[in-house]
């Protein structure tokens, strides 16, 4: 028998605001990527998805264009409140960060010759690297006992990694083949 997943809390009073303000906060927190705090934001201290509802937000978003953590505002704002709710996330996470990055655009057009410019630029890069690397395993963990799933996992990082295939041909050469493996393994399990 498989075990029930986990459900997260009542997700019946979640306002626009309360969207618009987790996603400006998720913004704020995340220089270069906010996958790690927009997880920790909507799994762990609201509960407004579980672990499984997270990731399939975020394997929705690997195929949509534009950055995933966008399209993860716009997930979450929808599945908790339609529409609006897709509205308030996007506007939450998008209105500071696009004034500061167009203030700091200005600046770094004016100063990009300064080599201490560059070297912060790198060291922001390396640690915004580290925290998608953990949240890449974290995401992981809940699947670790399904060996199909640390497969696929494995494959799309190794083809990514040391084949320089880009994400639109790994996800499409291995997303047909994972759904035919589950499939499998549903029908087995029948």
């Amino acid at each position: 028998m498989v075990p029930a997943p986990e459900q997260p809390k009542s997700v019946a009073g979640v306002t626009l605001a309360a969207l618009f303000v987790e996603f400006l906060k998720v913004s704020l927190c995340a220089f270069g990527g906010g996958l790690v705090w927009a997880h920790r934001a909507v799994v762990e201290r609201r509960r407004w998805l579980s672990e499984a509802e997270f990731s399939d937000i975020l394997s929705l978003c690997q195929f949509l264009p534009g950055p995933n953590i966008v399209g993860i505002a716009v997930c979450v704002g929808a599945k908790l409140r339609g529409g609006a709710g897709a509205l308030a996330g996007l506007s939450g996470f998008i209105v500071i960060p696009w004034g500061v990055g167009f203030a700091l655009g200005v600046l770094y057009l004016e100063y990009a010759h300064l080599t201490v410019l560059r070297n912060i630029l790198g060291g922001v890069a390396a640690a915004a690297s580290g925290l998608l690397i953990a949240t890449g395993i974290r995401l992981l963990l809940p699947h670790r006992r399904r060996p199909a799933a640390v497969l696929f996992a494995a494959l799309a990082c190794g083809f990514m990694a040391f084949s320089k295939l880009p994400l639109l041909a790994v996800l499409f050469s291995l997303a047909p083949l994972s759904i035919a493996v589950a499939a499998l393994g549903g029908a087995r399990g029948r």
